[in-house]
């Protein structure tokens, strides 16, 4: 029956969409920013026992050298061994930072911000759960830090990792700006001065003072390195990994993919392509930086100057080292001259106030960007803004869910009632399709012919079911990616046992709830929501004109159990607003049904 084969390619289709989603669940002759992967000694320098280091760039071609700098990270047993503080303090002297957000420290050897605890966060709701660590300095199992200087011309000397920078206050806060300084011997003094806000937002403005008799060539650059690759979610609705705005253009790039030559565009074309996989673009305005699903580690160069931008990734020792990092125009400095350069990082949680609110009022080129809205931002950026509305007068975004699904509702009432009062009178039609199908016997046809001469003749229009359907899917899909990477919504708790509505339902039918001290594997946890969900969507589809194939009967009669699997390991809050989509859409239906005689 050509209506049913319509219903049924319709689910089987919803049904593959919802399985893939969850399935895949420079022309100077200049020495560019260095491969600052060592845990001590500078760039250029020979490796540990004497081996030279490795140039990214061919010497023949009259390039610089861009070394791989020496360090060989520490054993898992060694790093296993000591707490964070021994690390941080094995790392030589410090100075603290503070503010209502963060809490940590800078490195005065090599100036590396590399001790950040986003104290507003835990990795997960138990009560012994730690903060969030975003960086981690050099001995520690997961190197993360950013570094920022100055590159060289000539034979000059500028400061390296190992360099000892002398502050001039104890503590980092929004109220306390520190100034790192280091005198070269050579005539010139570099200063770092480092403020921070009452947020994640670092302000970097580094000056160099030449007080020697001879001119100097300089480079500002700034650099994040981190190393191995961290655990990823995997899903496709998501990227994680290296990214970055260049030229008003947002470039993501994976993990597994920025091993792979993909653009090389710097700012001296004729500047020679390093061998190894490299992303270098030369670009006016914009960022770039490293991302995970909710935090974020970005450098954001001056805005009106055109900067060298690059994204590479070494393999040192059985270890990925990656780094971003970007290198701003020729500086020279003449005798008794002083030259500034001022940068951003931003080091934090992507809360979406904060990075919509730095996108507007410090200009940086589409910094809105760093949060992953997907494909429709149209769709799901006002979608979280209706929840979040809601969430502020009533306190409960479990509660905002439902009163936004109310609204959609209401929004698409013509067209659901509509389609509604089509999908009665094609199940007031059903007497009459069976005696078609008695009629005729096996002649399918035969059959279709006249069952299209009886909906024509009736003024029925058997693709109005599909309505309903067509408008849940993009919203279904919009409030998951809202739900899957907004972090206002992490660890949100609703009412009862639903304590985060970004995880699925902890509860399952299969050790009745927890009253069998049992725990099932995965694919059986069915919590209280999900099975909610499935009866719902049961009840609905008793609603709808049934197929007169029992065959295909069987399948749509199966298909709320198959949705009740697939849906139990999506987050609560999405399978919460599909049950209730349901209830209303079963109440609705039943008001027309009952209004139009079918029983």
């Amino acid at each position: 029956m050509m209506t049913d084969n319509r219903n049924l390619i319709l689910a089987v289709a919803f049904s593959l969409a919802i399985l893939l989603g969850y399935q895949f669940y420079i022309a100077q002759e200049y020495e560019p920013p260095p491969v600052d992967q060592q845990q001590g000694g500078p760039a250029g320098e020979t490796a540990e026992g004497g081996a030279p280091t490795a140039p990214l760039a061919p010497t023949a071609t009259g390039e610089p050298r861009l070394p791989a700098a020496p360090g060989t990270p520490p054993a898992a047993e060694e790093v296993a061994a000591k707490d964070r503080e021994t690390i941080l303090a094995e790392g030589g002297p410090r100075g603290k930072l503070s503010s209502p957000l963060l809490r940590g420290s800078i490195a005065l050897t090599g100036a590396h911000i590399d001790d950040l605890t986003l104290i507003g966060y835990r990795e997960d709701l138990g009560p012994d759960s730690g903060k969030i660590v975003l960086l981690s300095p050099l001995g520690s199992a997961a190197v993360y830090y950013a570094r920022f200087g100055w590159v060289r011309d000539s034979g000059v000397e500028v400061p390296t990792p190992d360099t000892v920078w002398r502050a001039d206050g104890d503590t980092l806060s929004p109220a306390s700006p520190v100034t790192l300084t280091w005198d070269n011997g050579q005539g010139l003094k570099f200063s770092q001065t480092y403020a921070l806000d009452e947020d994640y937002m670092f302000t970097i403005t580094q000056r160099v003072d030449n007080t020697g008799g001879q001119p100097v060539t300089l480079y500002p650059f700034g650099l994040i390195s981190r190393w191995g690759t961290p655990e990823v979610t995997g899903f496709f609705i998501l990227h994680e990994g290296l990214l970055g705005v260049f030229d008003g253009k947002l470039s993501e790039v994976d993990y597994d993919d920025v091993s792979e030559e993909s653009v090389f565009e710097p700012c001296a074309g004729d500047r020679a392509r390093p061998p190894g996989g490299v992303f270098w673009k030369c670009t006016t305005g914009g960022w770039l930086g490293i991302t995970d699903k909710y935090w974020l580690v970005t450098m954001i160069p001056d805005q009106k100057t055109r900067v060298d931008s690059r994204f590479s990734h070494r393999l040192e020792n059985g270890v990925d080292k990656y780094q971003v990092d970007f290198m701003g125009g020729q500086r020279t400095l003449l005798p008794g001259a002083a030259v500034e350069a001022e940068s951003r990082l931003f080091a934090g949680a992507k809360e979406v106030s904060l990075v919509d609110g730095y996108y507007s009022s410090l200009g940086i080129e589409r910094f809105d960007m760093a949060i992953d809205w997907g494909w429709f931002p149209y769709l799901t950026k006002p979608l979280f803004h209706s929840l979040t509305f809601f969430n502020d007068y009533i306190g409960n975004f479990g509660l905002a869910i439902l009163l936004v699904t109310v609204v959609i509702k209401l929004v698409f009432f013509p067209l659901a009632n509509k389609s509604y009062r089509a999908m009665s009178k094609m199940k007031l039609l059903q007497p009459e399709v069976v005696k078609i199908k008695e009629r005729v016997g096996g002649d399918k046809t035969r059959m279709n012919q006249e069952m299209m001469a009886l909906y024509k003749r009736e003024k029925a229009n058997p693709a109005a079911g599909c309505l309903p359907v067509v408008i849940q899917v993009p919203v279904f899909f919009a409030l998951y990616k809202v739900l899957f990477i907004a972090i206002e919504m992490r660890h949100t708790p609703f009412y009862g046992w639903i304590q985060d509505l970004s995880a699925p339902d902890p509860t399952t039918l299969f050790n009745l709830f927890g009253l069998i001290p049992w725990t099932p594997p995965g694919f059986l946890m069915i919590g209280v929501w999900p099975l909610l969900m499935g009866l719902t969507m049961f009840l609905q589809q008793r609603l709808n004109p049934q197929p007169v194939d029992p065959v295909q009967a069987k399948i749509f009669m199966f298909l709320p159990i198959m949705f009740t699997f697939l849906l139990a390991r999506f987050p609560a809050g999405l399978v919460i607003y599909w049950a209730w989509n349901n209830l209303l859409s079963v109440i609705q239906q039943q008001v027309i049904m009952r209004r139009m005689g079918v029983k």
